[in-house]
């Protein structure tokens, strides 16, 4: 409760800042200032309305709130940036005071910059990365194996099921012989998953498929998510294991858990080509000690947009890309799908095709 209570009054504060340069930037009086100030605190206002209501609003109602109001978060993150940098640039003599006040100029540069960086962001976002990696190994394979791999599909109210529908047929073109997919299938809510019928589209995928928890499946209801799985054909590994074609996939349960079962112990006795799929990528020397071959992880999104990337590499080890540690190599993906707005900044949305070879 502290917490939530501690983002909100950031949040209030953020927002007070940057729709008070709003005011003063507006020029032609009290009129026009209302104007664009109104719109962005009721931008706002959509944001904080989203989580309370969405699950009581029809879903396509709760569909156009979700994306008004999580498109805010980036606009106020870069407006934010913009006006942080030009009080700086005025405290230094760098700027003119008098383009950050009752300044068409500065009110037409400030919402093109934001306008033209999110749009791009978008455009971005709906173009997918393939990234093909092709490994070779002494251990036995029944055969050459293609694999594709994904994280961070956040259906829901945002991904809908036509876009599910496209990501289906990106992996179906790649003829895989297993699809591993590494948590966070599920975004905030169940509800548009089931009523929208997801599982047939999953139920579509031409190999089978296996998954991981995410913290998001916690989030909107774990035991709802398995049972989303089972009817739509996926294969849950819970700290467990599967075997195919030589492959022994580890699958771990998420780190918000309480409680989860130590990778050493889930590779003991395995003797083929291990790949682990860990939604988050933390402790990644866990791997490297268990003996494992291939590590998938995903949660990062590294960010979604920049300056955000930033945080996210300074927190983990390996945010994002390709990783090795002594025998062990890794991927950490950016997501197929994001959280919030479809928007991406110095950061691509991205399925793995992995070939596996003797």
């Amino acid at each position: 409760m502290k917490v939530f209570v501690l983002f909100l009054a950031l949040a209030a504060g953020l927002t007070s800042y940057v729709g008070w340069h709003l005011w003063r930037i507006t020029p032609f009086g009290w009129s026009l200032k209302l104007t664009v100030t109104g719109l962005f605190l009721l931008w706002a206002a959509s944001f904080f309305t989203l989580f309370p209501v969405s699950e009581r609003i029809p879903v396509d109602a709760a569909t156009v709130l979700y994306e008004v109001g999580t498109t805010w978060l980036i606009a106020l993150l870069y407006l934010l940036l913009i006006f942080l940098l030009a009080d700086a640039a005025a405290l230094c003599h760098i700027l003119p005071r008098k383009l950050m006040a009752d300044s068409l100029t500065g009110l037409l540069s400030v919402t093109g910059i934001v306008a033209l960086a999110m749009t791009l962001g978008g455009i971005n976002y709906h173009h997918k990365y393939r990234e093909e990696l092709t490994l070779t190994t002494v251990k036995p394979l029944e055969k050459p194996m293609t694999i594709v791999l994904a994280s961070d599909l956040h259906i829901g109210y945002h991904n809908r099921k036509a876009e599910l529908a496209r990501w289906v047929d990106i992996i179906n073109a790649e003829a895989p012989d297993l699809v591993l997919i590494a948590g966070d299938i599920i975004d905030s809510s169940l509800r548009p998953v089931i009523e929208g019928n997801h599982a047939a589209e999953f139920r579509r995928i031409q190999a089978p498929v296996y998954t991981v928890l995410g913290n998001h499946e916690y989030f909107s209801n774990v035991e709802r998510a398995e049972r989303f799985f089972r009817e739509a054909g996926i294969v849950l590994l819970k700290d467990s294991v599967a075997h195919a074609g030589g492959i022994d996939i580890i699958g771990r349960n998420d780190r918000t858990a309480q409680r989860r079962a130590p990778v050493k112990a889930l590779a003991e006795e395995l003797h083929g080509f291990t790949i682990l799929l860990d939604h988050q990528p933390y402790h990644l020397e866990e791997a490297e000690e268990a003996g494992i071959d291939f590590q998938f992880s995903g949660h990062t999104h590294r960010g979604q947009v920049w300056p955000v990337s930033w945080i996210t590499d300074a927190i983990y080890e390996k945010s994002w890309g390709h990783h090795q540690r002594g025998n062990t190599r890794y991927y950490v993906s950016s997501g197929l799908g994001i959280w919030g707005p479809k928007i991406r900044i110095g950061t691509r949305s991205e399925y793995m095709v992995l070939k596996l070879r003797n």
